[in-house]
C-alpha cells in the first residue's frame, strides 16, 4: 500500500519534471527564435541604412560632378566671352591706328603739296620783286623828267611850287574851318536847349507838392455813447439794415462818441456816412427811415460825383468833355490807388503835363487833356473786367475822345509804345505826381530804405560800377564795367537783378532794370 502510493507519487513527480523540462525547452527554443529574428532584423535595417548611405553618397558624389562641370562650362563661357572682347578691342584699335596712319599719310601729301606751293609762290615773288624794282627805277627817272619839264613849262622851281600850294590849302583850310564852327554853334544850341529840357524835366521830377492820403475808414462822430445801442437796435436789426444797403461794415467798439464805417470801396462807404449822420441827427433810426437815408444819401453823392467832374474839368480848363465822361472822371473823387486820392492824382498830372508841354513847344490842351483823362478806366475797374488802361481806352474812344487822347491814356504805362511827345509827358508826370516821397501811403523811413534795397541788390553782382534807384525807385540803372560783360551777359544781369527784386521786395507798381555798357575809346593827337 504504501509502495504504491509512492509510486504514484515518483511517477507524478517525474511527470511534472518532465513537464517544467519541456516548458524550459519550449522557453528557450522561442527565446533563441526572438534573439534570432532581432538579429535578422537589425542586419536587415543596417543593411537598407548602408545601402541608404551608399545612394546618398553616390548621389552627392553626381551632384559634385555636376556642378564641377557646370562651373567649368561658365568659365569657359566667360573666358570665351571675354576672349572675344578683348579680340574685338583689338580690331578696334587696330582700324583707329589704321585711320590715323591713313590721316597721317594724308596731312603729310598735302604738307608737301603746300610746301611745293610755298617755294613756287616764292620764286614767283622774288621774279615780280626784281621787275618792280626796274620799274621803280624806270619811274623815278621819268619822274625826274618830268618835274624838270614841269619847272620849264611854269617857270618855277619845285619849292616855289610847293609853297603856292600851301598856300592855297591854307585859304581853304580856313574856309572849312569857318564852316565847321558855324555848325558847332548851331549843334552846340540845339544840344543846349535839349539839355536845357532836360534839367526842366528832372527840375520837375523832384518838386514836392502836398498830398492827402486817403485811407479804407471813415469815422462818424456821435453825441453820445448811447446812441450806439440806438444804431445798433433790437437784437442789431438797425446795424443790420444800414450793413446790408451800403454794402459797408459799421465797427462799433469802445470808442468814445465815434462809429468806425470800414469799406474798400469809399463811395459806398461815403453814402453810409452821410446816410448815417442824417439817422443821429434826425434822431429817428429804424429799419425804414434807414432805407429813406440811404436813398437820399445816395442822391446827395451821384450829385457831388458830377459836381466834382464838372470842378476838374474847369480847374484843368478842359471843356467839351461828353456828359458821361464827366460824371466818370467825378467818380474818380472817391477812388484811391495806393492812398492817393486818384481824382487829385490826375489833376495835378494834367497841370504837370500841362507845364512841360508849355515849356517844350508841345501841345498845351492835348497834354492837360490826356494827362485828366489817364486814370479815367480806375473810375469803373472794380466793377469791369479789364485793366483801368483797357477800360479807360474804351471810355475816351466811345465817347468821342480823339485819338491823340487815345493814345496817351493807353500808352502812360508803356503797354504801347508812346509816339507823341504828349504821351512821353503824360507819362512823365505821371510817374512824378505817383513816384514822389509822400504821394503815397510810404514814409520817408521806408522810402528811403526801399531804395537803398535796390541799390544794394544791384551792387551785389561781381563787375558792378556803380547803381542807381531813379524814377523814385520805379527805375534802377546799373553801370557795369564792360571788359567783364557784352551784350548777352548784361541781358542775362538785367533779369537775374529783376528776378531778385521780385523775389525779396514789395513794391506799388513795377520797377525798370537798366543795364548801362559804355566803352570810350581816347586818342591824343601831338
Amino acid at each position: 500500500m504504501h509502495a504504491r502510493v509512492g509510486m504514484c507519487i515518483y511517477r507524478k513527480t517525474r511527470y511534472r519534471t518532465i513537464e517544467g523540462t519541456i516548458v524550459i525547452i519550449a522557453f528557450l527554443v522561442i527565446l533563441a527564435a526572438a534573439l534570432a529574428l532581432g538579429v535578422f532584423v537589425l542586419w536587415q535595417k543596417q543593411k537598407k541604412a548602408q545601402e541608404g548611405l551608399d545612394a546618398l553618397s553616390k548621389e552627392t558624389a553626381d551632384k559634385e560632378n555636376l556642378l564641377k562641370k557646370e562651373a567649368m562650362i561658365q568659365a569657359k563661357e566667360i573666358l570665351h566671352s571675354e576672349r572675344e572682347k578683348f579680340d574685338e578691342e583689338v580690331r578696334e584699335r587696330r582700324q583707329e591706328l589704321l585711320r590715323q596712319e591713313a590721316k597721317l599719310a594724308k596731312k603729310e601729301d598735302t604738307l608737301e603739296e603746300k610746301i611745293q606751293e610755298v617755294t613756287d609762290r616764292e620764286s614767283r615773288l622774288d621774279k615780280q620783286t626784281e621787275e618792280l624794282t626796274e620799274k621803280e627805277d624806270y619811274l623815278a627817272e621819268m619822274i625826274a623828267k618830268q618835274i624838270g619839264e614841269m619847272e620849264r613849262i611854269a617857270g618855277m622851281s619845285r619849292d616855289e611850287a610847293r609853297h603856292m600850294l600851301l598856300e592855297q590849302l591854307k585859304q581853304d583850310l580856313q574856309q572849312e574851318q569857318m564852316q565847321l564852327i558855324r555848325e558847332n554853334e548851331a549843334k552846340i544850341r540845339e544840344i543846349s536847349k535839349e539839355k536845357a529840357q532836360e534839367i526842366l524835366s528832372t527840375t520837375m521830377q523832384r518838386c514836392a507838392i502836398d498830398q492827402v492820403v486817403e485811407s479804407t475808414v471813415s469815422v462818424v462822430n456821435l453825441p453820445s455813447d448811447d446812441m450806439k445801442g440806438r444804431i445798433i437796435g433790437r437784437e442789431g436789426r438797425n446795424i443790420r439794415t444800414l450793413e446790408t444797403l451800403t454794402g459797408v461794415d459799421l465797427i462799433i467798439d469802445d470808442t468814445p462818441e465815434a462809429v468806425v464805417l470800414s469799406s474798400f470801396d469809399p463811395v459806398r462807404r461815403e453814402i453810409a456816412k452821410v446816410a448815417l449822420e442824417k439817422l443821429i441827427s434826425d434822431g429817428r433810426i429804424h429799419p425804414v427811415r434807414i432805407e429813406e437815408m440811404v436813398e437820399k444819401a445816395q442822391e446827395e453823392i451821384e450829385e457831388k460825383i458830377k459836381k466834382e467832374g464838372e470842378n476838374a474839368a474847369v480847374d484843368m480848363g478842359v471843356m467839351n468833355l461828353h456828359k458821361e465822361l464827366i460824371k466818370t472822371l467825378g467818380r474818380l473823387y472817391y477812388r484811391t490807388s495806393y492812398g492817393q486820392n486818384v481824382l487829385k492824382h490826375s489833376l495835378e498830372v494834367g497841370h504837370i503835363a500841362g507845364m512841360l508841354a508849355a515849356e517844350l513847344g508841345a501841345n498845351v490842351h492835348v497834354a492837360k487833356r490826356a494827362g485828366l483823362l489817364h486814370d479815367i478806366g480806375k473810375a469803373v475797374d472794380q466793377t469791369q473786367e479789364g485793366t483801368h488802361i483797357e477800360l479807360g481806352v474804351e471810355l475816351a474812344r466811345r465817347y468821342g475822345e480823339k485819338e491823340e487822347i487815345i493814345h496817351a491814356i493807353e500808352a502812360h504805362h508803356d503797354d504801347v509804345t508812346a509816339n507823341t511827345i504828349e504821351a512821353v509827358l503824360v507819362k512823365l508826370a505821371d510817374a512824378i505826381s505817383a513816384g514822389r516821397p509822400g504821394s503815397r501811403r510810404d514814409t520817408l523811413e521806408i522810402y528811403i530804405k526801399r531804395l537803398q534795397k535796390i541799390e544794394e541788390i544791384a551792387k551785389s553782382y561781381d563787375g558792378i560800377k556803380q547803381s542807381f534807384a531813379v524814377q523814385a525807385g520805379r527805375e534802377v540803372r546799373v553801370i557795369v564795367q564792360p571788359d567783364m560783360f557784352d551784350d548777352l551777359a548784361s541781358a542775362k544781369l538785367a533779369r537775374d537783378i529783376a528776378k531778385r527784386i521780385e523775389e525779396e521786395m514789395d513794391y506799388p507798381g513795377q520797377i525798370r532794370v537798366t543795364v548801362v555798357r559804355e566803352i570810350r575809346t581816347t586818342e591824343i593827337a601831338k
